[in-house]
Order: C-alpha cells, then structure tokens, then sequence
C-alpha cells in the first residue's frame, strides 16, 4: 500500500505485529547478508565465515561484529571512496556527500533511499503540499534525506537550505508552504524574525524537526504558534532511523532496519529500558551497514505508540556514547570497560567515575554485584590496573544502583 491521504498510516507495514516484522526482517536479511558477502569486498571479508541463513534473529545477529565511524574513516582512506563496502562504483551512485571525519556517504537512484517519507507521513505531511526545507543541501546529505521524504508523500519542497533569512521569510509569505523541516532553532528565528518584518508565517502548522534537541518550553511554544512539531532521528550514514507521530511518545523505528541497544564499547545487548548506544542494520542493497554503531544513546520504550504504529520505540536522543576520556595522560575508553566486565562474571554493571583530589586525577570503578567480596575487590583493583595501566580504587555497589543513563565512563573533573 502506499502513501494515501485518506490513511493515518504511510502504508500496511507500520501496523504489522512485532513478530511478523522481525520474521519477514529476518528472512530478507539472509538473502542481503548472501549478496553482501557475494559482491561487496570488505564485507566479504569482515563476515568471512559467516553463514547468511544462520543469522536468523536478534541474538544470532547480536554474534556478528559492530561497525563504527572510524572504521569507515579507515577503510575510506585506504579504499577510496567507500572503503570497499558498496557493491557500485561512485559513478554508479545517483550522489555522493562527505560528513565529519571525513566520511564519504553514497546515495543510490531510487525513490526516498533514506527512508524519510514515514518521518513527513508521520508529522501529517500529505500530497499537494508545500514543504519549506531548511536543512543544508551543500555537502551534507541532511537536505536531500529530508528532500527525498516529502517527496515520498506527494509534496513540493523549497529547497531553503541554511542563512539567507530575510529571503527565506519572503518565500514562505509568498509560497505559502504547509510546513517545515529543518532544526528546531530555525524554526523559532525564521517566525521571530518573521513577525518583525510584518510577513505572513502562518501557512506553517507542522514541521518535521532533526538535528538539534527540542526541549519542551519550545515544542509548546511552536504549539501556541499553531505549529505541531515533531522529530526525526537521522544520521548521514542511515538516513531516518526513527521518528516521532502526533502522538509524541517516543520514536517509532523506521521499517526494514533493526535497532539494537548495546552497552557503550561492546556489542552486547542491553535489557530492555536500559540505556545504551544506538546500532542499526540495514536492508540497504546500495550501502549494506550491519551493525552499524551511531554512536549516539538512547533507550527502548515499551510497548507500542499510541498511534497506532507497532513498531519498536526509542526514548530519544539520550547523549554520545563515546565517552573516551583522558587520565593522567593516558586514554581510557569504553571498550577498556567492556574487557573489566567480560573478566568478572559475579559483575553485572559498571561505571568508572574520573574526579580531581589535590590536583590529581582519580579514578573509581563502581560495580554492581550481588555476591560482593573482599577478594571480587581486589580482582576488579587488578584489572583495571592491567587493563588501564593506572591503579584505582574500586567500590561494590547493589544491582540496579547505579545511574540508568549509558554512561561507562563518567568525568566529574572541574578545574578552577
């Protein structure tokens, strides 16, 4: 079914039960994962191995390899452009955009290829429409992801892009636009600056918003303005991943990708509600990501929308992941965390809290146990001096104690 102004929904699959999504998700990803591992190189290499009909759900997907953005980074410079994880050639690419590190992101020739059109469907976006894009189109693929969504549901879009905001008011007072995209921000300057100048804003009653947080005072304040604003969850290598409906709880994950939450510097699932980083597979035949690791946190809602929509649900945009720091020098990371916890069965949780007493950095490792003992202690005490190459101390705390937000490792230095 597509697109149809006299449905609610984008189409049949966002009302799917949870169990024929996964099924169907499953079945296709075999299939994708023999192509990948066919014509893509890296891939190929990567997954060596690996049988394709063997990853049939969540927990055998969970045994393969997280991806990251500096493994792309790697791979693009000793591969250019792609890093040898396309099937195409950059001249077969429909465009090509770059975002920081440099990452370089391919775009195939096929319709909503980010997978933004449910995002616009979502936020009540219909054929005939005017959509007033303000996202950046030079570069960055954050214009064309949203471009290529409104297009997806039948509107015309005025391709605004960033600045210019004298004459961006002056095209919505002519062209009349039925909404928005772009960052939050924007929003607020263009019908700000807009009401100084004495021009007619008010075409504009919903908007898809990306990029930038949307607290509440300024979600309410779009809604006095008679603007209904929702989010899109969007990165450069994805397109959408998720996205808010009108009944603004939580993000809804987009079809034909798998959301994982894994605990920050590994690969392992989290329960669900717990917080963690953010790793999505694709179906994407053009650009195959599998596992791809975001970087970002976020955390699993239960239950489904009230909208109506069956899909799995984000809490939102919760923090970085990566929470790298530096101690007397010397790096510590995530992953040193993840290697503390694979050595220590009786821990179930951990945090490393990095503070300054008498101008020197100190670290404490807070672990969660329910069989606490002086002999644990001074294990954990050995392998974070072993893993870190630093001594620190290292508390035993009750399970569920410690903070619910992600965090591994969590810097509370000030310097005065």
């Amino acid at each position: 079914m597509s697109a149809s102004a006299v449905s609610p929904y984008f189409d049949a699959l966002e009302t799917q039960s949870q169990d024929q999504r996964e099924t169907a998700f499953f079945q296709a990803f075999s299939e994708h994962l023999a192509n990948t591992q066919q014509k893509v190189p890296a891939w190929k290499e990567r997954l060596a191995g690996v049988e394709p009909t063997s990853v049939n759900d969540r927990a055998s997907l969970a045994s393969l390899p997280v991806t990251r953005k500096s493994e792309l980074v790697d791979r693009q410079k000793s591969t250019p452009p792609f890093g040898g994880l396309t099937p195409k050639d950059a001249g077969s690419m429909a465009q090509i955009f770059t975002s920081p590190g440099p990452i370089f992101e391919p775009e195939a020739d096929r319709p909503d290829y980010w997978q933004a059109g449910r995002a616009f469907y979502a936020a009540g976006f219909r054929p005939g429409e005017i959509v007033h894009n303000s996202f950046a189109y030079h570069l960055t693929p954050g214009g064309w992801i949203m471009h290529s969504g409104a297009r997806a549901c039948g509107c015309a879009v005025f391709p605004a892009g960033v600045g210019n905001t004298e004459q961006q008011i002056e095209a919505i007072d002519h062209l009349k636009p039925a909404g928005y995209a772009g960052v939050p921000d924007f929003l607020k300057v263009l019908l700000d600056k807009g009401q100084e100048m004495g021009r007619d804003m008010s075409s504009l009653t919903k908007a898809v918003v990306s990029g930038a947080a949307l607290p509440p005072s300024l979600r309410q304040e779009f809604s006095d303005r008679g603007i209904a604003v929702v989010q899109a969850y969007a990165t450069a290598d994805l397109g959408v991943i998720a996205y808010e409906s009108s009944a603004e709880s939580g993000l809804i994950c987009s079809e034909n990708v798998i959301v994982e939450i894994v605990r920050p510097g590994s690969g392992d699932p989290v329960p669900e509600g717990e917080v963690g980083e953010v790793v999505v597979t694709t179906l994407n035949p053009d650009y195959p990501l599998i596992r791809f690791a975001t970087g970002d946190l976020s955390a699993v809602l239960t239950g489904q929308s009230p909208c109506g929509r069956t899909n799995m649900r984000l809490k939102g945009w919760m923090g970085r992941a990566d929470q790298t720091t530096k101690v007397k020098g010397m790096f510590v990371t995530p992953t040193q965390m993840t290697d503390i916890l694979s050595r220590h069965a009786p821990v179930q949780k951990l945090r490393l809290i990095v503070e300054r007493d008498a101008q020197q950095d100190v670290m404490t490792l807070h672990c969660e146990t329910d069989s606490p003992s002086d002999s644990l202690k001074a294990a954990l005490e050995e392998s974070l001096k072993a893993v870190c190459k630093m001594k620190g101390d290292v508390v035993l705390a009750a399970p569920q104690s410690l903070a619910n937000d992600g965090k591994v490792i969590d810097d509370q230095r000030t310097y005065e």
